[in-house]
């Protein structure tokens, strides 16, 4: 089942509600995602993009979401 990148931009921002975040893609298996949050200060990149898998992990779990680059910063 294919998802789409306003769900995708959904789930994340339930995690993160005052995050810019832009996701791109439109094969609807293939994604790439930047999400910028102050949450994300002092903590290291891994740290920043297990977060927001854990928004996802229901549609990561599912196969529904299947390729994701994720880019994840504070903001400057």
């Amino acid at each position: 089942m294919a998802i789409d990148p306003q769900k995708i931009e959904s789930l994340i921002r339930a995690g993160f509600p005052d995050a810019q975040i832009t996701v791109q893609g439109d094969d609807g298996t293939h994604f790439a995602a930047m999400v910028i949050d102050e949450s994300f200060r002092g903590k290291s990149r891994v740290q920043q993009q297990r977060a927001v898998n854990a928004t996802l992990k229901a549609e990561i779990d599912s196969g529904n979401l299947h390729a994701l680059a994720l880019t994840t910063k504070a903001p400057d």
